[in-house]
């Protein structure tokens, strides 16, 4: 039975090309493990490395703000609540509001509150080959509905008290863009921010050519690209099968769930990979379009031509959308 990938072979997305064009000053990077994952932050052009202590100070901040699992963090608060409204953080609204506008984009195929849902699959656990019962399915996914998030002013609270906030697929994203934002606030003008599956690059490579990204080929080695891509200042996000999974009775188990059946969304793709400006669009819509299959998603993206997608099917092939 195949285990679950470790933290390093989570990472969905390659960096490529990033050495061979450096000058006499090499880059620094800083490494750690947040949100579940192996992160690091590389600055090629006017950085320091007390600027990368500090993007590790952001992510231990984000964590301590936004994770379920951290004791006392905004999104713990609002889930132990017992239905009260909580103060919160206004980056924790304002992810919180971005959230909900995906959820009722999508309705609610992405969804904030799958917490009971996801925590019962337990994805990453020592636990996670067990497949759950489907009386126990059943009874999270009546817990799951964004409806139940209320927000009044700088209040938030979950109407059913058994709800729970759950903000993975977009909270990488969002801590992306924040992130680079703080380094253009610095004086940084490239850099590569790579939070595990999110990429984000600031401007060019030191020699003004586009960053080159390499797409994880799925359950290949890790290292292995199936493909490359030219990147300039731009966000580059991957959702998949091969991430976060287990394998039972022959049958793929992963952490992608949908919110109609509460098992893992089947749809004959293995990968989606966005590219936009923006991170925590990115980070959404890389499990919407997951979720959504190759045709819906690429009808959805038609009315934003701004933003690229790559779709990887389970038999190896390659689909676009919005490429020109």
């Amino acid at each position: 039975m195949k285990k679950l990938f470790s933290l390093i072979c989570s990472i969905a997305i390659l960096l490529t090309g990033c050495n061979s064009y450096m000058n006499s000053t090499a880059p620094l990077k800083a490494n750690g493990v947040y949100f579940d994952t192996i992160i690091s932050v590389t600055i090629y052009k006017n950085g320091s490395q007390q600027i990368l202590e500090d993007c590790m100070d952001l992510a231990a901040h984000y964590e301590n703000l936004l994770s379920p699992n951290v004791e006392g963090s905004d999104v713990w608060k609002i889930n132990h609540s017992n239905g009260s409204f909580v103060t919160v953080d206004n980056d924790t609204l304002m992810l919180i509001n971005t959230a909900l506008f995906y959820a009722q984009l999508s309705d609610g195929l992405v969804d904030p509150t799958i917490g009971s849902l996801s925590q019962l699959w337990n994805f990453g656990s020592d636990n996670q080959e067990l497949v759950p019962e489907d009386s126990l399915i059943k009874t999270a996914l009546s817990h799951v509905n964004y409806k139940t998030i209320i927000i009044r002013n700088q209040q938030v609270k979950l109407t059913d008290p058994q709800a729970r906030i759950e903000l993975g697929f977009i909270a990488k994203g969002f801590i992306a863009d924040k992130m680079k934002e703080f380094l253009i606030s610095k004086g940084v003008t490239s850099a590569l921010i790579n939070l595990g599956g999110n990429v984000l690059t600031l401007g060019n490579k030191p020699d003004d050519t586009p960053f080159q990204i390499g797409i994880q080929k799925p359950f290949s080695p890790v290292g292995t690209p199936a493909l490359t891509l030219d990147v300039t200042d731009s966000s580059v996000v991957s959702s998949g099968n091969y991430e976060r999974y287990f394998e039972k009775n022959g049958k793929l188990y992963h952490h992608i769930l949908s919110t109609d059946t509460g098992y893992p969304v089947d749809n004959e793709l293995s990968q989606v990979t966005i590219l936009s400006t923006s991170s925590v669009d990115g980070d959404a819509l890389s499990t919407l379009c997951y979720i959504l299959g190759y045709e819906e998603a690429a009808l959805l993206l038609e009315s934003h031509p701004d933003i690229r997608a790559i779709f990887i099917t389970e038999d190896g092939d390659t689909l676009y959308a919005n490429f020109d």
